[in-house]
């Protein structure tokens, strides 16, 4: 059980890994970002079922971030499309150093 568990979250982490690099759709990038946190979370998950309680309590940090991360992700996001009327994040290039 743990294993099989333990490859999920390595293949939904990987797809969101290359949803990352590949796509240059800001709203797709953060979908996969997500997707990313969502990996982790089933890996903590997996963890607490077989060694103990702990690995909940870090299910819930991992939430909270993934919440903030969300609020502020699509509001800079909507300020984006607002300015530039594009979410391609090869046209921002006014955010490069």
């Amino acid at each position: 059980m743990l294993a099989e568990s333990l490859v999920l979250a390595g293949l939904i982490f990987v797809i969101g890994t290359l949803g990352v690099i590949v796509r240059r759709n800001a709203v797709i990038m953060f979908l996969c970002i997500e997707l990313q946190l969502n990996a982790v979370n089933l890996t903590f998950v997996a963890f607490s079922r077989y060694v103990g309680i702990e690995g909940q309590v870090f299910v819930f940090f991992v939430m909270a971030v993934a919440a903030a991360e969300a609020a502020v992700g699509l509001a800079i996001i909507i300020s984006i499309f607002r300015h530039y009327e594009t979410v391609n994040v090869d046209s921002f290039t006014r955010l490069k150093w």
